[in-house]
């Protein structure tokens, strides 16, 4: 599509009262900027991102995930504001739409519609019941007049319930005539978008007001807003995936990130977390389980078990109160009350209750492979770095310490029960 977008991503974002640049703020996962250049993505490879405050953190963010991407560092000492980040801008095509970074809940579906309109500038615009606070637009026969702010508006004009939503389509030759007559001589001494829109009304240039929805235009100013805004992306979220055939259990009760991906027939049960890239392939989550960074396929886990980053299960069964790190599955039955970091563990396993992997000496971590078929019972130790052939038993209590194991033989470490009779009688002082 011939579409320039520029997305405006300059700004600290003091009133979200944090050293992290605002953009950087992250929505289900995701920086809220991504959001913005994921949209813009969609429909054109001419996507410029203006940037100044922590612009090597956003640069290093967005490459994470987008290549081809153009960065323009706005000069803010000198040309702050919205205007200014407009200066030094060199878009591909004649059509520019100029974006905020803030806004995650933009969709590409409202982005096309400014491109309907054959205006000079296509204005976004929101009616809202309660205006206060917002400079109002003034309409008159389909046409935006002028912008007022509320502290200059009078009495007929606050009553006005149109307000500018921020968002604008510009041919490019309006930018190029009226971004260097854009003036400082303001109270806050910055360059305003918005001044180009008195200076094209008055040479006469068409400018069309476009209503827009809230809900997809409203920035990101404070935490709150972040919090309402993930909401809303998870419940699109959500929604998708279960229009994809996902079972989700109490929906509004599972936190869900933007890089999770399901396939086949996968159940999701209430107060699941899912997180990062995991990929969950024809497998049953249960109740109140976190699974970070994994791959889950054709298994279930927990309830209340929790799947750190870089795990893989394959037709393993993760009960309650199981903590699997870093570690790969297949086959594997874990049913309780158990912590399998750094592990290899072939199939045909069975981890019996409260049996651990220590893989950390306090400096380094250390792997545990186990074979297939081994039985290990309750209450094993496993001191890696350690390697279990397969078809191995390990007794309940069992140490086993670093070393390697042959197949087909019993551990056991136990030391031999001590009996001490009339010790509870003496020990309490108890008559017989």
């Amino acid at each position: 599509m011939s579409l320039s977008i520029v997305i405006l991503a300059a700004g600290k974002g003091s009133r979200m009262k944090s050293p992290k640049a605002k953009v950087l703020h992250k929505i289900c996962g995701r920086e809220m900027l991504y959001y913005s250049i994921k949209a813009a993505r969609e429909i054109t490879d001419d996507v410029i991102v203006v940037i100044a405050h922590q612009k090597e953190a956003v640069i290093a963010s967005m490459e994470k995930y987008f290549d081809g991407l153009t960065f323009v560092t706005q000069d803010a000492d000198n040309f702050p504001g919205t205007g200014g980040a407009m200066m030094g801008i060199s878009p591909k095509y004649e059509d520019v739409l100029v974006l905020n970074g803030d806004m995650p809940l933009i969709q590409r579906s409202s982005i096309e519609k400014f491109l309907a309109n054959p205006a000079d500038i296509v204005m976004s615009v929101i009616p809202l019941d309660n205006p206060s606070g917002y400079g109002r637009v003034i309409i008159e026969d389909g046409q935006v007049q002028r912008i007022v702010e509320e502290k200059d508006a009078d009495e007929a004009e606050k009553k006005i319930q149109t307000v500018n939503a921020g968002v604008y389509a510009f041919k490019h030759h309006v930018l190029q005539t009226y971004i260097p007559k854009l003036s400082n001589a303001n109270a806050q001494g910055e360059y305003y978008l918005t001044d180009v829109i008195a200076l094209a009304r008055n040479d006469g240039l068409s400018i069309s007001p476009l209503n827009v929805e809230e809900v997809e235009f409203k920035g990101v100013n404070s935490k709150f807003d972040l919090a309402q805004s993930e909401s809303i992306m998870m419940e699109r979220l959500r929604k998708g995936w279960m229009d994809s055939g996902v079972i989700m259990q109490l929906p509004e009760t599972i936190y869900l990130e933007e890089g999770v991906r399901f396939e086949g027939e996968c159940i999701v049960e209430n107060g699941v977390r899912l997180c990062g890239n995991s990929l969950i392939v024809n497998s049953h989550i249960k109740a109140h389980s976190v699974i970070e960074e994994s791959i889950i396929r054709d298994s279930d886990v927990g309830p209340l078990a929790h799947i750190r980053p870089q795990s893989q299960l394959d037709g393993t069964h993760i009960g309650n109160f199981v903590e699997v790190k870093k570690s790969t599955l297949n086959g594997v039955k874990a049913g309780h009350l158990s912590y399998l970091g750094d592990a290899t563990i072939g199939s045909g396993t069975n981890i019996g209750a409260g049996t651990i992997t220590c893989n950390y000496d306090g400096v380094n971590k250390y792997q545990t492979i186990i074979g297939k078929n081994v039985f290990i019972g309750s209450d094993t130790q496993l001191v890696a770095p350690v390697e279990i052939s397969d078809n191995v038993m390990i007794a309940a209590g069992t140490t086993v310490t670093s070393g390697n194991y042959e197949s087909d033989i019993l551990l056991l470490s136990r030391t031999p029960i001590k009996k001490i009779p009339g010790f509870f009688t003496k020990f309490f002082k108890k008559d017989k």
